[in-house]
């Protein structure tokens, strides 16, 4: 077991993580999706060229995920959390300067891989520390900065924009390295009993209970993947509305994004977090399949169901991975690794095969469609899988 920290330095490390999945997933990948349009009326890319180049951060977040344990064990959790973040603000600066699609492509993909490594290792690295009765709180506000990101860059973009595209980068830029300076000493130290490098057998993190969740969650995963990419370019001209009003819809997916981890987890502390999952299973399966079908005012309710989602999803899974592991914090951190691993791989691949269908039908309504089947999918699932545990016995404060 890892030693608690005092409320202070445990919330100087909540705040620490805040600021990764800020940096390295809410800004790094979310500002992306309102520039999208921009982009293209710009003439720097091609309308399919800009959809393959947000599949880049989404393969790029696969790697992140691949490699982020193996680094932590070489140089140190700490080490690389720093080192990530680092590179996502660098990797806005790099894309100021419109070289070529393969220069985009390398520099999108490897603020992806800040991002994947952010996400293994931001929460298995501050979760121990943390009495049992608040991790849910504390998953959520860590996850809060994805979907602050989300706000931000609805609300920010367009406001840098007024400087050119070259502008928005590197302001982007700039407020990511002001993050990763403020969050530098927050992450805290590997403690005896949790060394990243702390080996566990490949049997415990493939049991029953866990593979389930993987499989579940890499169809979360799956159904995520239209609105993170597609929702502004499909309002602004798929449906025709033009870029204020996509850029609306994407501003009410970030306010439902920037309360999702919060209300999530405090949901997790009270009701348990496999109850909550499925909860929001039902919730979200609703609201991506109605996007296909709505197109008036309900696109605003589908939009912050679906923000909420994003980053609400992540401290249920990191917190139920947590219980499966009955508080062995070298097994959570490797059943967390492969759970982030799973939702990558199904990130990826609905990215790439999303983008294939794009490309070929020009129509952002079936991906939609199959993004609700795809999260109705992994409900059943969840209800048809064994037991995984008990419920823990939550503490009161």
């Amino acid at each position: 077991m890892t030693p608690e920290m005092n409320p202070k330095g445990y919330r100087h490390a909540m705040f620490a993580g805040f600021a990764g999945s800020l940096v390295g997933i809410g800004l790094a990948r979310f500002a992306y999706t309102p520039l999208i349009p921009v982009l293209i009326e710009a003439g720097w890319f091609a309308p399919s060229d800009v959809v393959y180049l947000g599949a880049a951060n989404l393969a790029g977040y696969l790697a992140g995920a691949l490699a982020a344990r193996t680094m932590a064990a070489k140089f140190s959790a700490r080490l690389v959390l720093r080192a990530v973040m680092l590179l996502a603000a660098v990797a806005f600066f790099a894309c100021a300067v419109p070289i070529s699609f393969s220069w985009y492509f390398i520099w999108r993909f490897l603020s992806g891989l800040a991002g994947g490594a952010v996400m293994v290792l931001a929460a298995s690295t501050i979760l121990p520390h943390v009495p049992v009765h608040r991790r849910g709180l504390a998953g959520g506000i860590i996850f809060t900065g994805v979907g602050l990101g989300i706000a931000l860059s609805g609300t920010l973009v367009p406001i840098l924009l007024i400087f050119g595209l070259t502008g928005a980068w590197i302001g982007l830029g700039v407020i990511s390295l002001v993050l990763t300076l403020a969050a530098w000493s927050g992450w805290p130290t590997d403690t005896p009993g949790v060394k990243s490098s702390q080996p566990v057998p490949m049997s415990n993190t493939f049991a029953n209970r866990f593979l389930a969740l993987y499989v579940v969650y890499a169809l979360v995963a799956v159904g995520m993947v239209p609105h993170m990419v597609c929702l502004v370019d499909y309002v602004t001209r798929g449906l025709g509305q033009g870029f204020h009003a996509g850029a609306v819809q994407w501003i009410v997916f970030g306010i439902g994004a920037v309360s999702g981890a919060l209300i999530t987890g405090r949901m997790a502390d009270r009701v348990g977090f496999r109850t909550a999952l499925r909860f929001w299973l039902v919730v979200e399966a609703a609201a991506v399949a109605a996007t296909a079908f709505i197109s008036g005012g309900s696109l605003y309710a589908t939009s912050f169901i679906a923000g909420l989602f994003v980053p609400g999803m992540v401290p249920l899974v990191v917190g139920y991975t947590l219980d499966l592991a009955g508080g062995d914090a070298a097994l959570h951190r490797a059943a967390w690794s492969y759970a982030t691993t799973a939702f990558a791989l199904g990130q990826a691949a609905a990215a790439y095969g999303f983008s294939y269908l794009f490309e070929r039908t020009g129509s952002y309504v079936s991906l939609f469609e199959l993004a609700g089947a795809a999260l109705a999918i992994a409900l059943v699932i969840d209800f048809i899988a064994p037991a995984w545990v008990r419920e823990p016995e939550r503490s009161k404060p």
